[in-house]
């Protein structure tokens, strides 16, 4: 018989009460929320009125023999505190992203796991998304070629959301906030080490963190990317471009609207016509004969095989591989070090 993960959701947050309103209770043959705490009053009524059972203290929570599992979705700055402690007092934890305000402090997270033979996961849960496994389904296959430019990027014109999100001291800005997810992405796409790196962070709305950023990586195998977050952007470019060796693409959206074009290699292709650009003539930039290239539909979007809490369960009670490895989620914070020390370098 199948005996549900019991999990304590500290922090009622948007994210903390979309994981103990939806996600944990959306596999609820594996997991199960016995609880909530929040240090906001106010999160904590609004937990028990959406019928949790509230914990009046974080140590409380601790101390529960029921709570075999604790999910952390607080602040970026105490993510380290929280995940030790409670893995300390025997628990399995899921930590929201970013993991750590840094690498170092993540390492600090992975030996207290070790040390106390739990388990850690992050929540990179934008491995799932739809739009990402179409990107990693046409790089792994070479649908278009081998890629050689990879463009990534969320555009919204809301400034940067909520409270703490706007203060340096709780690991708020857009690189923490949302470049974790794309360089997650992109890091488990692309095997292999970033050797060059250049970044501008965003200030233009002034906070004191990054509202956006623009970043440059080059990888060993010569892959080029550029990633990029934007909250002053009333105009959205694609969510991913990406150039081959035999085709380009596009996925405007998280509709997965966009287009694939292929060359056909036919030698038989008439060259490309001339066309007027403003005031004079260019072949070079003139669209391909029809014979020469073929447009093909966006590949169905494959699915990893279980969903996070799905493999959490499993990671737990039979000793699976994480989908969400840990030495992975350290690479991209190490990344993300290395962006904030590239854009203070230049």
């Amino acid at each position: 018989m199948t005996k549900p993960i019991n999990i304590a959701v500290v922090g009622y947050g948007g994210m903390g009460a979309y994981h103990a309103d939806q996600l944990i209770p959306a596999q609820k043959q594996l997991t199960h929320v016995v609880g909530t705490y929040d240090i906001n009053q106010a999160k904590q009524e609004l937990a028990q009125k959406n019928g949790h059972k509230v914990y009046s203290s974080f140590s409380e929570l601790l101390h529960d023999p029921a709570v075999e599992a604790v999910l952390i979705a607080t602040p970026n700055d105490v993510h380290k505190e929280l995940t030790i402690a409670a893995l300390a007092a025997g628990k399995h934890v899921i930590c929201e992203k970013p993991a750590a305000m840094d690498a170092a402090e993540f390492d600090e997270m992975v030996t207290a796991a070790k040390q106390h033979d739990r388990t850690l996961m992050i929540h990179q849960n934008r491995r799932w998304d739809p739009d990402f496994l179409i990107m990693k389904e046409l790089y792994q296959k070479q649908t278009m070629g081998e890629i050689f430019q990879i463009e990534s990027r969320v555009h919204g014109a809301n400034g940067i959301p909520g409270d703490w999100r706007h203060l340096e001291k709780h690991g708020g800005g857009m690189l923490l906030d949302w470049g974790i997810h794309l360089l997650d992405q992109l890091l488990w796409l692309v095997k292999s080490p970033v050797k060059e790196i250049y970044t501008d962070l965003s200030y233009i709305l002034g906070d004191e963190v990054d509202d956006g950023f623009i970043s440059f990586l080059t990888f060993e195998n010569g892959v080029k990317a550029i990633v990029e977050v934007g909250t002053t952007n009333y105009v959205s470019l694609p969510r991913w471009y990406a150039k081959g060796l035999n085709g380009t693409m596009k996925i405007d959206d998280w509709d997965l609207s966009g287009e694939l074009v292929v060359s056909t290699n036919s030698n038989d292709a008439p060259a490309p016509t001339p066309i007027q650009a403003g005031v004079g003539l260019t072949k070079t930039m003139a669209p391909p004969s029809e014979e020469a290239t073929q447009r093909l539909p966006l590949p169905k979007p494959a699915v990893n095989s279980e969903s996070f809490y799905e493999n959490f369960y499993h990671v737990i009670r039979d000793g699976k591989e994480p989908i969400v490895k840990n030495e992975e989620v350290r690479q991209t914070m190490t990344l993300i070090d290395n962006i904030f020390k590239s854009a203070r370098t230049k």
